[in-house]
């Protein structure tokens, strides 16, 4: 009887431990959420007169018109530039690969023909990287006729920029862009002792402020402010101050501003803008870029 009693003692052990091991082996470790970067810094790769830094995903397709009226400070005479003589830019990007952008435009002023690239080298990540940096570079044609040069290499500029920016909140985000231009030929003179003399340097340094506040899901305010850093022997570029509003989808952007910049190109922008906004030479200007994704 007692062997009988202990055998099943015996048994009923064993299965409770077969059950506690049981229990044991379906214990998981806690899943950790992975952090992802900050998306929508700005709403899209262009904000007035300056690129952000914004780099779609990889099969991104996107198209741009960029258009700016003339100087508003004729008033009534060609109301308030819009029918004044005007510059236009239209362009297309295609994203090939993750972080990179490139793309070609073309620009009525001077037809001038941009090749550029962009890519992202840092990315805002909560917890591990606060801001984002992206780095843009451009190389200009100016494709006219060769009267208007000594060599062809005459005829190329180049422009590069590194764009740090930080989203603040769901609302407010800023950025700052240190910037280089180079032109491969610039206007010189002569001057009362008979020595050729240039007018601009080829290397222009400036920086650029952006910001944008939203007040709606898709609607925000944007502002900015170009300085040119570089001193040249004559004819200093004006500095630019834009202000604007910007309403955005998935798919589209547009964006009414005020500025004075009248080019589109950035180095022609920096190097040569002489609208002076203590005089209100500001032009009105829009951009519209649409985007697929494949």
């Amino acid at each position: 009887m007692v062997q009988r009693v202990c055998l099943a003692m015996l048994l009923l052990l064993c299965m409770n431990t077969g059950t506690l091991l049981a229990q044991d082996s379906t214990v998981t470790a806690p899943v950790v959420k992975k952090i992802k970067p900050v998306k929508n810094t700005f709403g899209s790769a262009w904000l007035m007169d300056n690129q952000t830094v914004m780099v779609p995903i990889k099969g991104t397709l996107e198209f741009d018109i960029q258009h700016r009226f003339g100087t508003v400070n004729n008033a009534q005479k060609d109301l308030f530039g819009i029918f004044a003589p005007s510059n236009i830019r239209l362009g297309i990007s295609y994203a090939p690969m993750s972080k990179l952008y490139v793309g070609i435009g073309l620009t009525k002023e001077r037809m001038q023909i941009d090749l550029n690239a962009k890519y992202a080298l840092l990315r805002q990540t909560p917890g591990k990287m606060p801001i984002s940096v992206t780095l843009f570079a451009n190389v200009v044609m100016d494709p006219r006729n060769k009267s208007n040069f000594r060599n062809d290499v005459d005829r190329f500029s180049y422009f590069s920029q590194l764009i740090i920016a930080r989203k603040i909140t769901e609302k407010i985000s800023v950025q700052v862009a240190p910037d280089f231009s180079w032109f491969n030929n610039v206007e010189a003179y002569v001057d009362s002792k008979g020595v050729i003399r240039k007018k601009m340097n080829n290397g222009h340094f400036a920086i650029s402020m952006m910001g944008r506040y939203k007040f709606t899901q898709k609607s925000a305010f944007i502002i900015g402010y170009d300085q040119p850093l570089t001193q040249h022997p004559t004819n200093n570029p004006h500095p630019n101050i834009c202000f604007g509003f910007e309403t955005t989808t998935s798919s589209h952007a547009f964006q009414v501003f005020a500025g004075n910049y009248a080019g589109i190109v950035p180095q022609s922008n920096n190097v040569y803008n002489q609208n002076d906004y203590t005089k209100s030479q500001y032009v009105i200007g829009f951009n519209i870029t649409r985007l697929w994704n494949f």
